[in-house]
This record gives structure tokens, sequence and C-alpha cells, in this order.
């Protein structure tokens, strides 16, 4: 997709989870834009790196790391929340369920708090949802119920930032090659059934996932906020 190399130029973008996946694709993204890249996550030393970028390690269940991270930051034009996990069936265990929640849900509401002292109008944030917002799935049931949860505090936060002039929305990824969906996308004979449900024939790249965190943070989304942008082939309406 093509943007004008200096949407972003001037601007200081904050990339929760943006040592890989989405997180990473939408990182590269806005510093090819000309924004200044705040990234925090796990292995921080292999993620993207450039001379816009600054990459953290942060683990999101360290007491106290997000709001030291955060404090680091003076000003933020946009946030990205991309920090996210999955367990597959180990998230019907108790422990493992209240881990996924606090990853994907208790963690992105923190960002959020932490980031809107450092906001102004105009600025904008970007939480990511997925297609197991709409449905549930018996092998993530942590999963899918945070996800689900994501939209719903999207729109919360929409209608408590809109008096500041601050926009949030979600984007929803759907079938995604990234690492936590690599080993699925090579299984022919579980990725079968799969493709076949996607109208567009094919899954998605992490990029085209970015492209549309892009939009939602740009002036050409200026009058978007509490909304959940479907990004899925789509998937969702076969």
């Amino acid at each position: 997709m093509t943007f004008s190399s200096d949407l972003f130029t001037g601007r200081t973008i904050v990339v929760t989870g943006g040592t890989s996946g989405i997180g990473a694709a939408s990182v590269q993204r806005f510093a090819e834009l000309g924004a200044r890249v705040v990234s925090c996550g796990l292995g921080a030393s292999k993620a993207p790196a450039g001379p816009r970028i600054e990459n953290h390690e942060v683990d999101v269940l360290v007491p106290g790391a997000l709001e030291a991270f955060f404090a680091s930051v003076e000003t933020i034009d946009v946030l990205v929340n991309c920090t996210g996990v999955s367990r597959d069936r180990g998230e019907w265990a108790k422990a493992v369920f209240d881990e996924v929640m606090a990853i994907n849900l208790t963690s992105v509401m923190d960002c959020c708090r932490l980031a809107r002292p450092r906001m102004q109008a105009g600025s904008a944030m970007v939480n990511i949802a997925s297609m197991y917002s709409t449905f549930g799935a018996a092998d993530r049931p942590a999963y899918a119920a945070s996800k689900g949860a994501i939209v719903q505090l999207t729109k919360s936060l929409a209608l408590e930032y809109a008096q500041a002039g601050i926009r949030v929305n979600a984007v929803a990824p759907g079938w995604i090659v990234t690492p936590l969906s690599r080993a699925l996308f090579a299984d022919e004979a579980a990725c079968g059934p799969i493709l076949r449900r996607i109208p567009a024939g094919r899954w998605g790249a992490a990029e085209e996932i970015a492209d549309a965190i892009v939009f939602l943070s740009s002036e050409a989304a200026r009058y978007v906020t509490g909304a959940c942008l479907p990004v899925d082939g789509g998937y969702l309406t076969s």
C-alpha cells in the first residue's frame, strides 16, 4: 500500500509487542513513513532495527516494567498495542488462563492508561483484536475471551477519550502468517480447510495488518473512533 513517505515525520509512535509479528511489521512501517518509533517487548535484541527505531526489552508481567517504559517517553502521538500470546489448549488451566488474560487484556489497559497523559488532541490508539473476537475457540478459551474483551475495551476507551480528541480503534486480523501461526500455516491438512474458507484465497501478511494500523492512526481516519476493522481476506463473511 502506498502512503506518503513523510506521513508521520516529527511524530512519536509507541508500539508495544513491537519485537515480532504484527508489532514488528508495524514498527518498520511507521519508521518507513518518517516516524520515531519506540518499541517494547520480549526479544528486543532481535527486533527490527533502524535509525528511527528504539527497542526496549519489556516483560509486561513484571511489576513496574510498563510504568518504567512509559516514563522514558515524553510525548506519544500514536500508541499501538500489539502485545499478545496464545497458549492453545493449555489455556483451560487456571494459571495459564489468568496469564493470557493478563498479557492480552490487562496489559493493554495498562498501556492505554499510562500513555494517556502523554497524548494530546489528534493522537490515536490502535489495539489488536482478532477474528476470535467474533467467535469462540475450544482450543484457546483465554485468547478468544481476551480478544473479545479488547473490542469492548476499545469502545469504552473511545468514549472516555473522545472529549480529549484522542481516537481509539482496533484491528481484527484473520489468518496471518506470524511466528504464532507459522506451524499451522505449514500444516497442509490443517491449513487446507482454512484456506478454502478465505474468499481472498490466501493467508494474510503481517505487513497488511500494519497498513490498516497506519490508516487508523492517520488523518485519513480522523472521524473513525470506537471501531474494530476486520482485516481477514473476507473470512468472517463466509
